[in-house]
Parts: structure tokens; sequence; C-alpha cells
């Protein structure tokens, strides 16, 4: 099997019928929950025919290890488990729970029809637009249209305002993003855009530091003699003037010092969807 079980590696099979996104984020999730543990991923992603799987068995056979998977095909899942039991490893179907809850609840049964959830339908295209339009905002760019943003994150540099918005235009949220820099002038307007709902980022001066000073590494060590841009003490003046301009127009404000952008993107859901008085249907 490779490396022991002591020694916290072990080869983790991942199956799917669709994109497998959905199995990604829950190994990591799970995974994580063990310390030590190393998994060494086996991605097998849009698996629809029986010559696919068998393929992936053989890969299996190959590495024996834990699959997970998310077949909706009858037939083909129970090709999948006949041959892990065969080999002594465990199978689980990650989403056979949900759905029989689901279906409990619902008083039907599923559809059975892999990638639903991909379907080129009006989800789709209102995600793909969010997208395009997170990017054409980043930064604050395109001030004159705004007030199109369901969501504008304002904040000082290095608080992860670009990759929350493009995380919130991937659940079909029209995000724009405006940096806040010391000694720059920023128009009123910006802040008081009609329609968008506004949240103030920001994190610990200790923490921008040294994500800044990463982010200029890149740049070269020259780009970081005297830079007032690493400097603590600035960047304590910077946080403080955020806080009061947050303050002033009343915005929510979220610290993202220990949260990734997942967890700073679902806040900022969280927040926007209790303000709107809407509860959202998962894309």
């Amino acid at each position: 099997m490779g490396d022991s079980a002591d020694s916290g590696g072990f080869v983790l099979h991942l199956v799917s019928d669709a994109t497998g996104t959905t199995l990604l984020g829950l190994a990591r999730a799970c995974v994580a929950q063990f310390d030590g543990a190393r998994a060494r991923q086996r991605f097998w992603p849009l698996i629809r025919t029986r010559g696919q799987l068998e393929r992936v068995m053989e890969k299996i056979e190959a590495e024996p290890g834990p699959v997970i998977f998310t077949f909706i095909d009858r037939e083909m899942r129970a090709v999948l488990e006949d041959k892990c039991g065969a080999l002594g490893v465990p199978c689980v179907a990650v989403l056979d729970p949900i759905l029989r809850a689901l279906s409990a609840h619902l008083g039907q049964a599923p559809r059975g029809v892999p990638g639903l959830q991909y379907a080129l339908d009006a989800d789709y295209f209102r995600r793909v637009g969010a997208i395009d339009f997170a990017i054409a905002h980043d930064d604050g760019c395109r001030a004159e249209t705004l007030k199109e943003a369901e969501v504008v994150l304002v904040g000082p540099s290095r608080t992860s305002k670009t990759p929350t918005a493009i995380f919130l235009a991937r659940r079909g949220i029209k995000a724009a993003n405006i940096p806040l820099a010391p000694g720059v002038e920023m128009a009123e307007s910006l802040f008081t855009a009609p329609g968008p709902f506004y949240v103030g980022l920001v994190a610990a001066p200790s923490h921008l530091v040294e994500v800044r000073r990463t982010r200029l590494r890149m740049a070269g060590e020259a780009a970081l003699a005297g830079n007032t841009y690493l400097d603590e003490e600035a960047i304590i003046a910077e946080v403080r003037a955020a806080r009061r301009l947050f303050a002033r127009h009343g915005w929510p404000v979220i610290d993202v010092t220990r949260r990734s952008v997942e967890e700073t993107a679902a806040e900022v859901l969280g927040l926007f969807q209790e303000a709107r008085g809407e509860v959202s249907i998962l894309p």
C-alpha cells in the first residue's frame, strides 16, 4: 500500500460520475480531522462508462486504499463496491445519507442523473456572468457600474478582497471590491452606491505585514527596503482608518486574520442573505 497507516500516509481514491468538486472538498475536510494523516489523492472524475470504471478499478487494485465515490448509476456503483469488497478496502458513497434524508422529506426518489448541478440553465449563466463582473470590478475598477454589484468588499491591501469576490461570484453573487490605500483620496460615491451590500474586511497588522512581505518578496528583496507598505505602525493606522470608515457607514466588518477565503465568503454570503431577508437555493 505504499506508506503505512502508522506513518499517516495512505492512498485515497476519489471516483465521481461528475466533476468531482464535491468529493475533493469532502476529502479535504475529512482528512484534516486526523492528526498527521497524509492522503495521496487519486482523482477520477467524469467516470460514466463501464470501460472507464474498469480502468479506474485497475488503478485501485495497483494502489489499494479507501474509495469514496458519488456514482448515481446503480450498476456502476455495484461494480465498484464489489471490486472494493474483493480487495478489502473501504468504499463509501458519500451522497447516500443526504439523498436518503432528502428523499424521505420530499417523498420522492432522486432522479439518478449525474451532473445535474452543472446543467446549462439560468443559474449556470448567472454564475458565469457574476465571475465576469467580479473580474471587471476588481480593485476599484468600473466605478460607474458599481451600483450593479450585489456585494462590495472594502478593505486595506491584502485582506483577501479579490479571491473572496471571485468565490462569491462562483455562487452567483455579483461582487466588486475596493482597496483602501493610505494617502489616496477615494470618492465618497464609491461607498454610497445605491443597491450594493457593503462589507468591510480587516486583518491584524502583524498578519498583514507577513502577507505583504511574501507578496513583495516575489518582486525581489530590493522592493522590501524602506517600504512603508511593510511598516507595522503605518499598517496599524491603515486598519484604524478602515474601521472608522466602516463604522461611519454602518457596514458589517469581518476580520480575515484566521479565516480561509471560503470561510470569509461564507460569512459575507450569510450577512448578505440576512440583510436581504433571502434564503438561497444552493447552486
